[in-house]
This record gives C-alpha cells, sequence and structure tokens, in this order.
C-alpha cells in the first residue's frame, strides 16, 4: 500500500457537471493502496459521488470497500469467508515480528493523543521511534543495529502506506490515520499482555519469528 499517490486536484461543481469523474478515477487508485482525502482529492470526490457503484464493481473481484468518512481514509480489503483456492487481486502480506512490534506501538501512541485532543497528527523522529521501541526490541543492546533496524521497519510502515514521510523531513515519520483500522481498539485493549509476549521475545533475541499479524 501507498499513500504517496497524488492526484490532480478537480473543483467539485465542475466535475460533477461536465462528468469528468468516473469509476476508475476511484477504482485504480484503492487497488494501490490506501485513498486519503486530502492527498488523493479527485478519487475521495469519486469514491463520495459513487461509492455505491463502486461497492459492487469491487465486489465482482471479490473485495469489499471500507471507507472511513470521519477520518478522511478509503481501502479495499479481501472479503470475509472466501473459500481457499479463490482468485483475489490483494495477497494478505505477513509482518515481521519487528514491524507488527512498531504498529502496535504506534497505534497505542495514536490512541494516547486522540484521548488527550490537543493534537490532529502524529509525527515522531527517528530518536522518538527508537525509544518507542526500545525496550521490546530485539537489537535493543546494539545500539547501531536497533538504529538500522528502526529505519527500515519505518520505511517499510510507509511503503505499506501506514505512515508517511513529511515533506523535507526525511528523518520524521507521521502515523497516518488508517492504523485504526488495521489495529482496532479490542486489539488494542490486549496490549499489554502482547506487549509482554514482546518483551519476552526480544529478551530471548530470536531473529527467525515471523508472526504478529497479517494485512
Amino acid at each position: 500500500m501507498t499513500a504517496t499517490d497524488e492526484f490532480e486536484d478537480l473543483d467539485g461543481e465542475a466535475a460533477e457537471a461536465g462528468g469528468l469523474l468516473s469509476l476508475s478515477d476511484a477504482v485504480i487508485p484503492l487497488l494501490r493502496g490506501v485513498v486519503y482525502s486530502g492527498t488523493h482529492v479527485r478519487a475521495w470526490q469519486a469514491l463520495q459521488r459513487m461509492e455505491s457503484a463502486i461497492r459492487d464493481y469491487v465486489s465482482a473481484m471479490n473485495l469489499d470497500l471500507y471507507v472511513e468518512s470521519a477520518e478522511g481514509f478509503a481501502y479495499l480489503r479481501r472479503k470475509q469467508g472466501m473459500e481457499d483456492g479463490t482468485p483475489m487481486l490483494l495477497r494478505r502480506r505477513p509482518l515481521s515480528y519487528r514491524v507488527s512490534l512498531m504498529l502496535a506501538l504506534l497505534r497505542r501512541r495514536l490512541a494516547e493523543m486522540d484521548s488527550q485532543g490537543d493534537q490532529t497528527r502524529l509525527v515522531l523522529s527517528r530518536e522518538e521511534l527508537v525509544d518507542l521501541v526500545r525496550t521490546f526490541h530485539p537489537d535493543r543492546s546494539n545500539e547501531t543495529r536497533l538504529h538500522d533496524a528502526v529505519d527500515a521497519d519505518g520505511n517499510k510502515l510507509v511503503e505499506m502506506g501506514f505512515c508517511r514521510r513529511p515533506k523535507g523531513q526525511p528523518d520524521r515519520i507521521e502515523v497516518l490515520r488508517v492504523v485504526k483500522a488495521f489495529v482496532d481498539a479490542e486489539w488494542l485493549a490486549e496490549m499489554d499482555e502482547r506487549l509482554a509476549a514482546y518483551s519476552a521475545h526480544a529478551a530471548e533475541r530470536s531473529t527467525g519469528y515471523e508472526g504478529g499479524t497479517e494485512v
């Protein structure tokens, strides 16, 4: 997934009057990854006007459309309950232990920020990311490896569309609100238990773990 595709800003009334928007304006960006209202303006306008038709269209590809209007994002996901062997456009990608750990911790930070209500964007520096994961990280005793691992895992989350790099700030990362859809409140409620498991894993310094979660 990606959150970096840019689409031409198009005046809504002109688009509607001229019939310039089509299903493909929304479906193609959705097949590429998460669509954000503030970034993918044309795709979001098409989605808002043709949501029902888009749902029907992607349903034929065994996909469901998830829209979070309040947070301003939408994405496609595999239909639940599909039989094994059913053709799929989207494949599940297992997250490594480290990436799963960072995603979980960022989700918790996002929840904490929302509960305080004084900020709307969660932007962290490289050092803040390192401090966030240090306690649970298998490379915590080696500063060079820890920093390199945090950079790699942060880049992976950017690649998958969970985060992005603010323009002109390559050493900082912004957590996108789509994280809330992938790490839900029920999962977050079990966070202490999960972090205890992460801590035990870090203590054992096992590098072959590929569990965590799938997206």
